[in-house]
């Protein structure tokens, strides 16, 4: 029997599902034209959904997840899934509706070029990129962040009621209750279905990309843990252990890992530069890249 793979996005003349997320995106991804602030983005899609673009009126700027969700890093410039149908594609960044806790004046946005996942101050001026959750998609197909708490452009406290922001939708579906189950030097991730080591410092000091992956291979050539399929984690998998509303490091409260540092090797390389490769910062959770040859990242196995 042949199996035949269905197309990852349904395009309906102004708009695009994307059928792995279960989101709707604009098919125009610079609708707006121009770049605003963080509070003139979520200003603007109010605007939209009393026009009732395209017949509706919930649309919202996306969180960190949704906007993360659209990209490829196999692909650069833009970096989103090769064959996507989106037009006017602006290969900077686009604004997200998710504060940065530790540093609330702050907000994040995604590199479209690139899939770099930065933060910065909520006057600057980026990109602004409308989705909405498609009918029949139930919550979308992607986690949840977290953020439940809302900041207006200068980091205030404020309700989260009417803002637009990810604390209002808390937008995905819900972790598992509860999501870490520790398992002697393991912990079992309920929502994603991965195991991680417990020690997130199993090698004591930072490494080069060659020598995680060697050492990845000797716990599986001697059964680590009871184990022989360890390996370092997708730049995906490891963006999927951050909860935007802790820092420092953000990562879900009550979870039961010890001894986390600030930065880790994927084992994604970048497109931009293979010398390259893809890490993740877990004080707030920003997504970068780290030079290969340089002893400067921390392993932390997944399998």
């Amino acid at each position: 029997m042949v199996m035949v793979k269905m197309p990852r996005f349904s395009e309906k003349k102004d708009v695009v599902i994307d059928e792995q997320s279960g989101l709707m995106w604009t098919k125009n991804a610079n609708l707006l034209d121009f770049p605003m602030t963080w509070e003139e983005a979520l200003a603007a899609v109010k605007e939209i959904n009393r026009s009732g673009l395209y017949r509706y009126q919930d649309w919202k700027l996306p969180n960190r997840r949704e906007l993360f969700s659209l990209m490829s890093h196999e692909m650069i410039n833009p970096s989103l899934p090769r064959g996507h149908p989106f037009a006017n594609v602006f290969n900077g960044y686009y604004w997200s509706a998710s504060t940065c806790m530790r540093l609330p004046d702050q907000a994040w946005y995604v590199h479209l070029g690139g899939a770099r996942v930065f933060k910065g101050m909520k006057y600057g001026s980026y990109m602004v990129w409308p989705v909405r959750i498609a009918e029949n998609h139930g919550t979308g197909r992607f986690f949840q962040t977290g953020q439940k708490t809302c900041f207006d452009g200068g980091g205030h406290f404020m309700d989260c009621h009417g803002s637009g922001q990810d604390g209002e939708f808390q937008a995905g579906i819900p972790h598992h209750t509860p999501r870490f189950i520790p398992d002697g030097d393991c912990v079992h991730d309920n929502s994603t279905g991965l195991t991680w080591v417990k020690n997130a410092n199993i090698a004591k000091n930072p490494l080069d990309w060659k020598s995680a992956s060697d050492l990845v291979s000797h716990m599986n050539m001697e059964n680590r843990y009871g184990y022989n399929d360890w390996r370092i984690p997708g730049i995906g998998e490891l963006e999927s252990l951050i909860d935007l509303e802790h820092h420092t490091p953000a990562l879900p409260a009550g979870h039961c890992f010890t001894d986390v540092q600030n930065f880790y090797w994927s084992a994604t390389t970048s497109m931009y530069d293979t010398a390259y490769a893809w890490v993740l910062y877990t004080v707030d959770g920003a997504v970068g890249v780290g030079y290969k040859e340089l002893p400067e990242f921390y392993l932390w196995p997944v399998r």
